[in-house]
């Protein structure tokens, strides 16, 4: 039997029945033969909080003109977004891993409630992009995810910065190395206009996992938010999304085992956002592939990095872009054997006919072949031990120490621990332990850039080290450890943690540790009781009441 494109959407528009129902859609200018045709549901998160998704309503309009070149009837609908980059260190940034799973239920919402046959997501800032990409793998209607693109990088002192610098900054004006006035002269002109964080952060980490898994049709994302290019590359969304729809190729269908293995590995290849990881585990259970942390580290051991991209090398996303973008990024891993080719993608290619187009910029050093690689292996480690049974997440990109032993400094909250790093509390030797900040505990599981930043910039990168049941934005650099777990506050090792304790790091042995004997430890958990929620109503108590650990993505389900 012929697929119907209109296969969903005739419920809502087809019949005597559904009169009224389009007498309210004629109101707002629709007229009957809008209606006869399939109707494309384009989701966005536009917002006038932040620069990350400002370009999203010009963009829709970009998609919808596609749709409609297409023979489809487009539908422009709203969701939210929360900045991690504006909300870093306050107690609003428990809010944007929330987010992610109300803009997974708006979205899939509105596609159950108005039966949109297919959709475009449009993302941005970090938690819009997985969030997007869980809703079209609930709804499993044809459909894609497009990025609004990465922010251009700002210019201080003759050198390319971004949001990420100004976080270090904050840490050396604390430490007397940089003035007032220098630190605002960098705030002026770190974030030059719209789109999204400009280094190899979650934002961008994550639109290159839309790529390479297959969701994005490869070489859209990484055009930079405000590039003339990225009109067409809204426009073609907007066409192909119909074609999609034609050859009815559903979310679930792109979403193997391979594709996870593939955006893993992009991930590693890049030094991508620790982030991803919560991320990808999320959208694995969402269509029923089995994905562990040891999948993680696994696939990123025998991955090398290829891209030289900040926050631990030397270029921006846009340079990515000029040197060939997440094109020359794929066919450079399929060149080395480091993904599988024959995964599908969105347009109906296979991953590797995709790659095959990268056209390399003669002369760039943004991208290495794997036979010179700029380090042997990825950058995710997953290190377990008596302190993170379930698990812990570190980034190396190639600099950082691989061993350290100190000892613990407890904090039961981020911004307790900023003080202490701002006010020279911390000495070297040290390990910065921030916990109850879980995706329970928190609520929210914060991102610690700000305390993070605040070491770095003091001087303290080198030789401190941080350990916490929250995690980190995509621009952490140094020895920092996320996602403990279990966390503290569903009684996880870390809540027995006393200050002084000899914490024990180990990247090659893979271990994290604390010096005590098991019956201490288990002394000191059986005296451990709860403390008292954080938020006892609102959406916060109803986030802790139904999220998973960090191990599982940090997910939400029905209790």
């Amino acid at each position: 039997m012929e697929f119907d494109p209109k296969h969903w959407s005739r419920t809502i528009t087809d019949g005597r029945e559904r009169a009224g129902a389009r007498a309210m859609l004629k109101a707002i200018g629709f007229n009957d033969a809008d209606l006869a045709r399939p109707i494309v549901g384009v989701a966005h998160s536009w917002t006038e909080t932040m620069p990350c998704n400002f370009g999203h309503r010009k963009l829709a309009e970009r998609v919808k003109a596609g749709v409609r070149a297409a023979g489809g009837t487009p539908m422009e609908f709203n969701t939210i977004s929360v900045s991690d980059g504006i909300v870093m260190g306050t107690e609003g940034m428990k809010a944007p891993l929330v987010s992610r799973e109300v803009i997974a239920d708006s979205i899939e919402l509105m596609g159950r409630g108005h039966m949109f046959d297919a959709m475009v997501a449009l993302v941005g800032c970090d938690k819009t992009i997985p969030a997007g990409a869980m809703a079209l793998a609930r709804l499993n209607v044809p459909g894609l995810v497009l990025y609004g693109g990465s922010i251009a990088p700002g210019n201080f002192e003759g050198h390319e910065v971004s949001v990420g610098d100004v976080y270090e900054a904050i840490g050396a004006n604390a430490a007397g190395l940089m003035t007032d006035q220098e630190l605002k002269q960098l705030e002026d002109v770190a974030c030059p206009g719209a789109g999204a964080c400009g280094g190899q952060f979650t934002a961008n980490t994550m639109s290159m996992v839309m790529e390479l898994i297959g969701l994005s049709p490869l070489g859209s994302n990484s055009v930079p938010a405000t590039d003339p290019q990225k009109d067409k590359v809204a426009e073609a969304a907007g066409r192909l999304v119909m074609e999609v729809l034609q050859n009815n190729l559903r979310p679930r269908d792109i979403l193997t085992r391979d594709a996870f293995e593939n955006a893993i590995a992009a991930v590693a290849a890049t030094a991508g956002s620790t982030n991803s990881v919560l991320h990808l585990l999320a959208l694995a259970r969402e269509v029923g592939v089995p994905l562990t942390l040891d999948d993680f580290d696994r696939i990123s051991a025998r991955t090398p990095i290829l891209a030289d991209l900040k926050p631990a090398g030397r270029y921006m996303s846009v340079d990515l872009h000029e040197a060939g973008g997440i094109p020359l990024v794929a066919w450079r891993m399929l060149e080395g054997g480091l993904l599988h080719g024959e995964a599908k993608t969105v347009t109906g290619s296979t991953l590797a006919e995709e790659a095959r187009k990268a056209v390399e910029t003669p002369g760039q050093d943004v991208v290495r072949r794997a036979s010179n690689p700029l380090k042997a292996s990825g950058g995710l480690v997953i290190l377990k031990g008596n302190l993170a049974p379930d698990g812990a997440v570190v980034k190396v990109s190639g600099h950082e120490r691989l061993k350290h032993r100190g000892p613990a400094r407890v904090f039961e909250r981020e911004e307790d621990a900023m003080k202490a790093v701002t006010g020279k509390q911390i000495k070297p030797g040290d390990v910065v332990v921030i916990r109850y900040e879980g995706p329970r505990g928190g609520p929210g599981m914060r991102e610690m850039l700000g305390v993070t930043g605040a070491i770095v910039g003091e001087g303290l990168g080198e030789t401190v080290a941080l350990v916490t049941d929250g995690r980190f934005s995509g621009a952490t650099r140094g020895l920092m450890i996320g996602h403990v777990a279990p966390e503290a506050a569903r009684g996880g090792p870390i809540a027995a943690v006393a200050e002084g304790d000899t914490i024990v790091i180990d990247i090659d042995a893979r271990r994290l540790a604390v010096e005590l004997e098991d019956q201490e430890l288990l002394k000191r958990l059986s005296a451990w009781s709860a403390p008292e929620p954080r938020y006892k109503s609102g959406v916060y108590a109803k986030y802790a009441a139904l999220v998973a650990s960090a191990s599982e993505g940090a997910i939400t389900r029905p209790v």
